[in-house]
């Protein structure tokens, strides 16, 4: 039996540990494998550009495809990575732990340190999409890739999946050490799950204003309005969207608990 998982892990690390494995995790790993063929695609393309360039018919279109392609894979492959548990990680106590302890870091280390700076990476990344978009951006070379938008938005995209990849893996662990209703996943997600309302909160606040506002008034006047402000509390000081986060965060989580003592009423 071990010697037929070592024969799977070679060829198919997602294959291991798969009776474990929920929908999202299952979805995670199809996702990836399609990508993989990204991976011997490049290969072809570098080896092309290398006997190209030394025949003196360099081709600058091939250069950018590399990137392209390297940049898809290795954005996927985390999300991969993520539900094989097959990133680098130093085990050198983990691996003495009992099983409810190791169930406990892995939750710790996906919705308290991964998952919120994923959702910050997509945050980020949405306005870096946008502005190419609308530049309509290109590649720096006349030869090469052109319509390079299409990538910066693939990288945006990626980071749901990674999103949805941690969320998956979350849900998994968190099915070993209790029944994983949605009020306990938003809860012992908090962090993440604060993030994503204050993710959600922010942009409803601020797209209301954008539609409700004369058009003459500019997208940084809107940031300034005074919702985006903050509260002095002596020498801190707290923004009014953080506080309203806050309240939602509470709110929905204690709707779901509800939700499901309703469910499990009727």
């Amino acid at each position: 039996m071990k010697e037929v998982e070592e024969i799977i892990q070679l060829s198919d690390p997602g294959e291991v540990g798969r009776a474990e494995h929920n929908r999202g995790d299952r979805i995670s790993v199809v996702i990836s494998n399609f990508f993989a063929w990204l991976f011997p695609i490049l290969m072809i393309a570098i080896c092309s550009q290398v006997v190209l360039r030394s025949s003196g018919f360099n081709q600058a279109w091939l250069d950018d495809l590399q990137w392209w392609l390297y940049g898809a894979a290795v954005l996927i492959g985390i999300g991969y990575a993520v539900t094989t548990n097959s990133h680098v990680r130093v085990d050198i106590f983990y691996d003495h732990y009992s099983t409810s302890r190791k169930n406990r870091i892995e939750i710790f280390g996906l919705v308290w340190l991964l998952l919120p700076f994923v959702l910050m990476c997509w945050d980020v990344t949405v306005h870096y999409a946008i502005s190419s978009v609308q530049a309509w951006e290109g590649s720096d070379s006349p030869n090469g890739l052109h319509n390079l938008w299409i990538l910066k938005v693939f990288m945006n995209l990626s980071f749901i999946f990674i999103a949805f990849a941690v969320w998956s893996a979350y849900v998994r662990y968190l099915s070993k050490m209790t029944r994983p209703v949605l009020w306990k996943q938003l809860l012992y997600a908090f962090p993440s799950t604060m993030f994503g309302v204050n993710l959600v909160t922010y942009y409803a606040i601020w797209w209301y204003l954008r539609l409700t506002t004369p058009a003459e008034v500019t997208d940084r006047e809107i940031s300034r309005n005074g919702i985006f402000g903050h509260l002095e509390l002596g020498v801190e000081e707290i923004k009014y969207t953080i506080i309203i986060t806050f309240i939602c965060t509470i709110l929905l989580i204690l709707g779901a608990r509800l939700l499901d003592r309703g469910e499990r009423g009727a």
